[in-house]
C-alpha cells in the first residue's frame, strides 16, 4: 500500500509551493491534478510520473467525484507515492474531505500539503490587506452559486467591515452584483477582479459593485474581493498617515531596551 498527497498547487506561481510540496512533486509516481494547475507546477512533477487529468472543461467534468475517490485508491495499491494536486489549498472548496473519507475507508495512508489558496494570492498580487483593522473586522470566504434553488449565499449577515472573497464569480458578473446589493451592500463598495493571480498573465480591475454590473469577464481562475479594503485609494478605508519623528522614535525605542 502506498500513499497519497493531498497538496495545494497554490493560485499558480510556482515559488509560492511549499518545499514539501516541491519535494513530492519531485518523487511521485502518480499525480491526479485539476485543470486549472498551472503548467508552471506541473513543470516539477517528477517526469516518470504517469500524470491524470481529473478536472473540467467548459464546465463538464472529466471525472465524477466518487470516480476520482475511487482512483486515489486503486493507484495507492499498486503505486509508492501518489498526488491529487489541486489548485490553491486543497482544504478550502477543494472536495478534499470526500477524498480523506474514501481514503480513510480504504485504509489507504494519506497527508495533506497546504497551499496558498487563490484570495491570498490575489490579495497579495493587487498589494492590499484582507483585515486591514482600518476597514475590515471580518472575512467571509465564498463561492457564487447560481439558480432559482440557490435564494440566500449567508451575504445578508456581511456588513460594512466584512470582506468578501468570492471564489469562481462565474462570466456574469452583473448576477453576483445584484445579489450584493440585494444583500444590502452600497453600488459604491469597492471591489477588486484579479484573474490568474500570480501568473504572468495575472489582470487586475478595480471597480466597484456598480459597475461591476458591466465589467467584461475575465479569464479563470479569478477571485472576486469586495470591501472597503479592496481599493488603490486609501481614501476609501479611512487611511491617515500621521507625522513621524524618526529621531524621537530611536529615541523612545532605545529608552524602552534600556528599562
Amino acid at each position: 500500500m502506498g500513499k497519497v498527497f493531498l497538496i495545494g498547487a497554490g493560485p499558480g506561481d510556482a515559488e509560492l509551493l511549499t518545499v514539501k510540496a516541491v519535494r513530492v512533486l519531485e518523487r511521485a509516481d502518480v499525480v491526479l491534478h485539476d485543470s486549472l494547475v498551472s503548467a508552471e507546477v506541473m513543470s516539477l512533477v517528477a517526469p516518470q510520473a504517469q500524470i491524470v487529468d481529473v478536472g473540467k472543461r467548459a464546465g463538464q467534468k472529466l471525472l465524477t467525484q466518487d470516480e476520482i475517490n475511487s482512483l486515489l485508491v486503486a493507484y495507492a495499491e499498486k503505486h509508492e507515492i501518489v498526488v491529487r494536486l489541486k489548485g490553491g489549498d486543497p482544504l478550502l472548496f477543494g472536495r478534499a474531505s470526500e477524498e480523506m473519507d474514501a481514503l480513510r475507508i480504504a485504509n489507504v495512508p494519506f497527508d495533506v500539503v497546504p497551499g496558498i489558496s487563490a484570495a491570498f494570492g490575489a490579495a497579495a498580487a493587487a498589494r492590499f490587506s484582507l483585515t486591514d483593522r482600518r476597514a475590515a473586522s471580518q472575512v467571509l470566504f465564498t463561492t457564487f452559486s447560481r439558480g432559482d434553488s440557490v435564494k440566500s449565499l449567508g451575504w445578508r449577515e456581511v456588513t460594512a467591515d466584512t470582506t468578501l472573497a468570492i471564489y469562481m464569480p462565474g462570466t456574469e458578473y452583473s448576477e453576483v452584483a445584484a445579489r450584493l446589493v440585494d444583500a444590502g451592500l452600497s453600488a459604491e463598495t469597492p471591489c477588486a477582479v484579479i484573474s490568474q493571480a500570480t501568473r504572468e498573465e495575472q489582470q487586475i480591475r478595480w471597480l466597484n459593485i456598480s459597475a461591476l454590473f458591466k465589467e467584461q469577464k475575465l479569464p479563470a481562475p479569478s477571485v472576486l474581493i469586495v470591501g472597503r479594503v479592496a481599493t488603490q485609494d486609501v481614501r476609501e478605508i479611512g487611511a491617515k498617515v500621521p507625522a513621524v519623528s524618526l529621531e524621537k522614535t530611536e529615541a523612545g525605542l532605545q529608552s524602552w531596551l534600556k528599562n
